[in-house]
């Protein structure tokens, strides 16, 4: 278990602002809710987890660009036994999706994409249902109507080159079929971004996985940040491996164990057998990263402030992914390009999370109080709860 100083944080975070000339424009200096600092009840829901083995991973919230609360458990590796740090790499699974959006964002502002334009203006190959009535739009709030091969396709494929990777996800998008009209109903469909993510590789002629990099992680100084490839993943020690949970209760390192998958009831499936990650998901990163991204989208230097603006703000309502207890002070879920963009105690915040087989990953940017929440794990594990405890935390 690793519990840095506040000293060891703020080194860690580097790049993240913490002179006051750098830290986001407000209203002075708030009082930080005891609940959130070290020791408070946020941090001992968090460490009683852990001393469970429930959590494996890093936590970090922070106020203005400033840690108040960064805590790293678990092993990254057990094999060399290389500890979680608040620096720890890891894979975010469907988190990374609002990178996609994001670039295509790009994109829209420099006028290489309209969202209104079919997706048969860009790619070639789909059938005409698709090609002729599937719009931009429709792809990145979830209302394209397609089906989703990604979720079905068999497991058991280990892939072995970024290409053979390109090559299978154009041709899924290609098999794809119409389930209802697009834009009249909002289903979450990984595919639609994977599809994104060759929308821009093609529009900009760079790779997507080189696109991202050169125009969301570098100008935000995400310099831990990348879509890393499986060889990477094994030979990189700042990695974190999945512990995949197995029907017998063991836990079985991903990128280590190819041929197997997650357990019964386990969101997701072995992300390293994919060999890189796409537009749909699987981009590496750190808690000190997203505060980064946070900040760099915040003061306009990833988009234009009218880009900003358009790529947080509501599109579309739709149920959530997960209904969780009652809670009167969740707001209705709406699908921003990208980020899913809600309210908690009428504040607003845009989120994404995601899961794989030994997985669990969740960033928040609190638009009206200058908060970001990041939990990385390296577990299987139902993370709702710690976002809701984090949400009501932040926004009481």
């Amino acid at each position: 278990m690793t519990r840095p100083s506040r000293r060891a944080a703020l080194g860690l975070l580097g790049a993240v602002p913490l002179t006051a000339s750098e830290v986001l424009a407000g209203t002075g200096a708030a009082r930080t809710p005891a609940d959130l600092r070290p020791g408070g009840s946020f941090d001992r829901y968090i460490k009683d987890l852990a001393e469970q083995d429930k959590f494996s991973g890093t936590v970090l919230l922070a106020h203005r660009g400033r840690p108040v609360l960064a805590r790293a458990y678990g092993m990254a590796d057990k094999e060399k036994a290389i500890p979680n740090r608040i620096d720890t790499i890891y894979a975010l699974a469907s988190a990374s999706k609002p990178f996609t959006g994001l670039a295509v964002c790009r994109l829209a502002q420099q006028k290489k994409i309209k969202f209104y334009d079919k997706i048969g203006a860009y790619l070639d190959g789909f059938p005409k249902e698709i090609a002729e009535h599937v719009t931009v739009h429709q792809m990145l709030t979830h209302t394209a109507g397609m089906t989703d091969p990604t979720n079905s396709t068999p497991t058991g494929h280990i892939f072995t080159s970024i290409e053979e990777r390109n090559q299978d996800i154009a041709r899924r998008g290609r098999a794809q079929k119409l389930r209802f009209t697009p834009g009249t109903a909002k289903e979450y469909a990984s595919m639609g971004y994977e599809l994104l993510g060759e929308l821009v590789a093609t529009v900009s002629g760079q790779p997507f996985h080189e696109y991202v990099r050169e125009h969301v992680f570098v100008p935000a100084g995400m310099t831990d940040s990348a879509y890393y490839t499986t060889p990477e993943w094994l030979a990189n020690e700042r990695i974190a491996h999945p512990y995949m949970w197995q029907e017998d209760g063991s836990r079985v390192d991903g990128v280590r164990n190819l041929d197997k998958g997650g357990g019964s009831g386990v969101v997701g499936s072995n992300s390293a057998r994919a060999f890189i990650g796409s537009g749909g998901g699987n981009g590496f990163s750190t808690a000190p990263d997203l505060v980064r991204f946070a900040l760099a989208l915040q003061r306009n230097k990833l988009l234009k402030q009218a880009h900003t603006d358009l790529y947080v703000s509501p599109k579309v309502s739709g149920a959530p992914l997960r209904e969780g207890p009652p809670d009167p002070a969740r707001g209705e879920p709406f699908q921003a390009y990208g980020p899913i963009a809600s309210i908690y105690n009428d504040r607003r915040f845009i989120a994404h999370g995601g899961g794989i087989a030994g997985g669990s990953t969740n960033w928040s940017i609190y638009l009206d109080l200058d908060w970001v929440a990041v939990v990385l794990c390296n577990y299987d594990l139902d993370i709702e709860p710690i976002i809701n405890h984090e949400r009501r935390l932040i926004t009481a």
